[in-house]
């Protein structure tokens, strides 16, 4: 038996454009002999279905179904491809969880909490081998002392709002001095932020899945950005950034890695496909930990794709699998 799944796609954050392609990749290769996919909008003005040959239909939000042609439609599962609130925040799953409805992501405790990147840091210390960068939280409204802040962190740092996306609002601070002016950027995204010292070191983002009861690691990319720092243009411009799947790191590196990742998969209590960004430190090659994305993008130059077909399998293959472990 076929089953019907709804691929949500939207969102109310600046990201919905990303999450409007990430919906294409996925609707392009999801196994049409095993699943019936009907995408589902979700944004300010409401949440509907699109058929191409008709007006928008309403999603009756009380038991998430739709009716089409005087025939009520009930879905099996949610494939949530929504990057930022509220597929990411863990709003959407917590609806679902009350309805029933089994989904694809993270449930609505973890996805919560990875939207705040200083209580998932706080939860990941003490992972073994897993380095975290000195960071201060500040909260908009709060007595922040700027002097001591100066004092506490080595320049430069990097400023960032804490449950946002994309690095949307993101700075990288030099001098003292400019520290204020980034601090009111990040504000604008967000009530809390975070001020981190920079770590020198290369950079990497890998996925990893939940498969047939094992936790499997995808091939690294490491991402070089040719701006400062990897932030919205650099991720969204072709040829911003040179990205190499797999990353070039060394037997020890790559199995200490992938122990550190598998780790904070199981920490955290994720399910479904995420992504871990991380450096490895010049020098001396620690593996610093920088964010957990629990709804990576799935766009055709997405790092998740590359890192599936470096794997040696198709996003077919990728998607049933993650499915049949998440849906049942």
């Amino acid at each position: 038996m076929k089953k019907t799944i709804a691929l949500l796609t939207g969102g109310t954050t600046g990201e919905w454009v990303v999450s409007v392609k990430s919906a294409a990749t996925i609707a392009q290769h999801i196994d049409p002999n095993l699943y019936d996919v009907y995408k589902i909008m979700l944004n300010e003005k409401g949440w509907f279905y699109e058929p191409a040959d008709s007006v928008k239909i309403e999603i009756d939000k009380n038991d998430f179904s739709l009716t089409l042609d005087g025939r009520k439609i009930k879905f099996d599962g949610v494939f949530i491809a929504i990057h930022g609130s509220p597929g990411e925040d863990g709003k959407l799953q917590g609806y679902f969880d009350m309805l029933g409805i089994p989904y694809t992501t993270c449930d609505a405790l973890t996805s919560s909490i990875t939207m705040n990147k200083g209580y998932t840091k706080a939860i990941v210390n003490g992972i073994e081998n897993l380095f975290t960068a000195k960071s201060v939280q500040i909260f908009k409204g709060g007595n922040h002392n700027l002097v001591q802040i100066k004092r506490d962190l080595r320049l430069p740092y990097f400023v960032k709002p804490n449950s946002g996306g994309s690095s949307i609002g993101m700075s990288k601070v030099k001098h003292a001095d400019d520290l204020e002016e980034a601090i009111e950027k990040a504000f604008k995204e967000d009530n809390q932020i975070l001020i981190e010292e920079f770590v020198s070191g290369r950079e990497f983002s890998v996925g990893i899945f939940g498969s047939e009861r094992k936790v499997i690691v995808l091939p690294a990319t490491e991402v070089i950005p040719q701006n400062e720092f990897f932030d919205f243009e650099a991720k969204y411009t072709p040829g911003a950034t040179e990205e190499i799947t797999p990353g070039r790191m060394n037997a020890e590196e790559l199995s200490r890695v992938q122990q550190v990742v598998k780790d904070v998969y199981r920490r955290l209590n994720c399910r479904g496909v995420v992504r871990i960004d991380y450096f490895l430190e010049e020098g001396s090659g620690k593996f610093y930990f920088i964010e957990i994305n629990t709804i990576p993008g799935q766009t055709a130059t997405s790092f998740i794709p590359q890192q599936v077909a470096a794997m040696g399998i198709t996003l077919k293959e990728f998607y049933t699998r993650l499915m049949k472990e998440t849906l049942g």
